[in-house]
């Protein structure tokens, strides 16, 4: 194939797996690694009739995936003991979360930074009991501190001092500036509590967000494997009473009704995932741009359609805000 659909055919039809050449496996195995998704393909296709090379590249990813996984949970455990004392609710996002919260979606996914949510007002008291727990600013720069701080949804990033590991503190899930305005303070309220005193998204903002950080914060850089979350997840709660009717309030709640109808269009387009077809919408003009762009990579797992990728680079800051305030901004990084 000449594009990801290799990728995205082993993962929604395992068993196809089994009838890949030597050529078409160095071209799944290139994708897997260049979309982030090599441990989460390595356990779709556990326990296959796989070439015995293939098999042990795969059971190393589902061992470099574990742990991953593992430091994942422990830097979230850090977290916790720093902030405790707080009292304020801290909710964690993305592959923590899903790891954390034991949803199939955190099964064999990468996993970066350390991203978590706590209120807006407690930012000032969360970041003094950070810095003082061995977190240090990554930027020093003046102008990017401001930016942060003033426009975006999350204070500048931090990174432990010994353990090496980031973190993002968000207060929201989009930038201040963005088209859309998510209710902070109705993640927060609804967010389900772990074991361990940290929290999570409800399933409908697990799904909300996911949508928001595809279409509505970025230029689809991941965006297989971010539509894969969407998969796992809307298999794994569709299930549960009032889901899809609580997942369309939760989006229009978030004003991204449109972001979570395009996630739903093309997960069920790419992925075959169950979905409700009245949340879905009819299929619009530019869903398939946004397919072409997901699929934009070749055999070797490297990057094409770069026309493409830059429209969509820059669709991603015209998102992020307004005309003058972008010129201003693109302008300030230039001169620096």
């Amino acid at each position: 194939m000449r594009d990801a659909a290799l990728l995205v055919a082993a993962l929604r039809e395992p068993r196809s797996a089994e009838r890949l050449g030597a050529g078409e496996w160095t071209s799944l195995i290139s994708m897997a690694r260049a979309e982030s998704l090599m441990g989460s393909l390595a356990y779709r296709l556990q326990g296959l009739a796989l070439p015995e090379k293939v098999e042990r590249l795969l059971e190393d990813a589902r061992n470099d995936a574990e742990q991953v996984r593992r430091q994942a949970l422990w830097e979230a455990e850090m977290a916790r003991r720093a902030l405790a004392p707080l009292g304020v609710p801290v909710l964690l996002l993305k592959g923590t979360a899903y790891a954390a919260a034991g949803v199939s979606a955190g099964l064999g996914r990468s996993i970066g930074d350390l991203d978590i949510l706590v209120p807006r007002e407690s930012l000032g008291k969360v970041e003094t009991a950070l810095l003082g727990a061995g977190w240090e600013w990554v930027k020093e720069d003046a102008y990017d501190d401001l930016y942060y701080r003033r426009w975006m949804h999350e204070l500048p990033p931090l990174i432990h001092r010994e353990r090496d590991r980031m973190i993002d503190v968000h207060h929201t899930i989009l930038p201040l500036t963005a088209r859309s305005t998510p209710d902070a303070s109705a993640l927060i309220a609804d967010s389900v509590s772990l074991e361990s005193g940290l929290r999570v998204l409800s399933p409908p903002d697990m799904i909300v967000h996911a949508a928001a950080h595809l279409f509505a914060d970025g230029d689809l850089a991941g965006g297989l494997r971010n539509l894969w979350d969407i998969d796992r997840m809307l298999r794994e709660f569709r299930t549960r009473d009032g889901f899809w009717s609580s997942l369309g309030d939760r989006a229009r709640l978030h004003q991204l009704g449109r972001e979570v109808s395009r996630a739903l269009r093309l997960a069920e387009d790419l992925y075959g995932t169950p979905v409700d077809r009245r949340l879905a919408g009819r299929r619009a003009s530019f869903d398939r741009l946004f397919k072409r762009r997901l699929l934009a990579r070749n055999g070797w797992g490297q990057t094409t359609d770069k026309p493409l990728r830059l429209a969509f680079y820059a669709r991603s800051h015209w998102l992020r805000m307004p005309p003058l305030m972008l010129a201003r901004h693109l302008w300030t990084k230039a001169r620096k």
